[in-house]
C-alpha cells in the first residue's frame, strides 16, 4: 500500500469517527456525562476493570457513528475523569449519596443504571467546583431522561439537589450562570 493510499484511509477513518468532537463545547461535555454513565455502569455489570471500560470508551465508543447517525464525541478527559473519580472514590461518593438517599431506598437497591447516575453526578459534585451545582443536577437530570420517563428523573434531581445542599450551600446561593445565557 502507498503512502497515498494510506493517508486516504487515515482520513476516511478519522472523518467518520469524529474525534475532535463535532459540536460545541458544552455538547462535547453532555455526551462526555452520559457515556461516563454507561461506563460505571458497565462496570457495575460486568465487574470489568475501570482503565479497560476507560479505554474501551475511548478507542471505540466516544463519537461513534452507529446505524448512520452520527454522535458528538464526548470530551475524552471529562469523561475519563468522571469515570476514574466515581470509581476510585466509590465509598465516599456512595457516603454522600446515602445521606441524601431515603433510608428505606438505600444506594444498593436501586436500579444499577439509576446508581451510576448518581455517582456520577455526586462525584462531579464535590470534584468540579468551578460547574455551578445547578448546571450539574439539570446535566444529570437530562442523563436520567435519556433512559427513564417516569419518576428516575425526579429523583436525581432531588437526590443531587441534597448533595449540593450538603457540599456546597454557598454555590447554591450564587446566580445560576445558565440562567443568564453562560455555558459552563
Amino acid at each position: 500500500m502507498s503512502n497515498d493510499d494510506a493517508a486516504g484511509r487515515a482520513k476516511t477513518k478519522r472523518g467518520s469517527r469524529n474525534r475532535t468532537g463535532g459540536g460545541s463545547a458544552k455538547a462535547r461535555r453532555k455526551a462526555a456525562r452520559l457515556a461516563a454513565v454507561q461506563a460505571l455502569y458497565q462496570i457495575d455489570l460486568s465487574g470489568a476493570a475501570v482503565e479497560t471500560v476507560v479505554g474501551e470508551f475511548i478507542k471505540h465508543r466516544l463519537g461513534e457513528e452507529i446505524d448512520g447517525a452520527k454522535f458528538v464525541a464526548g470530551d475524552p478527559q471529562l469523561f475519563s475523569d468522571i469515570v476514574r473519580g466515581a470509581s476510585h472514590r466509590r465509598s465516599e461518593v456512595d457516603g454522600i449519596l446515602a445521606s441524601a438517599l431515603d433510608p428505606r431506598f438505600p444506594l444498593d437497591r436501586l436500579e444499577l443504571l439509576l446508581r451510576a447516575i448518581l455517582r456520577a453526578g455526586a462525584y462531579e459534585m464535590f470534584a468540579h467546583m468551578d460547574v455551578h451545582p445547578r448546571i450539574l443536577i439539570s446535566e444529570y437530570v437530562d442523563v436520567a431522561r435519556a433512559f427513564y420517563s417516569q419518576r428516575e428523573p425526579a429523583m436525581v434531581n432531588g437526590v443531587l439537589d441534597h448533595v449540593a445542599r450538603a457540599l456546597r450551600a454557598e454555590d447554591l446561593a450564587k446566580p445560576d450562570p445558565s440562567r443568564a445565557g453562560a455555558e459552563e
